[in-house]
């Protein structure tokens, strides 16, 4: 099952991206990790790709560049394990 199979839940603000982005922080499995990872962060771009013509959707704006930071370290974390 991936996360767009999953029902999102009441705090998902943001279901462009943001299911992915949650399997991505509670993924233990090493093995997995990366993979959720990287499907987060193309579901951001993707995300971003969307906003790139408008203007409005700050709010979302900066939670995704607080969501890419967080990815960011926790793929440093998975390397460094």
């Amino acid at each position: 099952m991936t996360a767009r199979d999953s029902q999102p839940t009441p705090d998902i603000l943001y279901p462009h991206w943001q299911n992915e982005y949650e399997a991505a922080l509670v993924e233990l499995d090493n093995n997995v990790i990366q993979e959720r990872i990287d499907a987060a962060e193309a579901a951001i771009y993707r995300r971003l790709q969307e906003l790139s013509q408008d203007s409005d959707h700050h709010t979302e704006r900066h939670v995704i560049n607080d969501a890419l930071t967080s990815l960011a370290s926790l793929r440093n974390r998975v390397r460094i394990q």
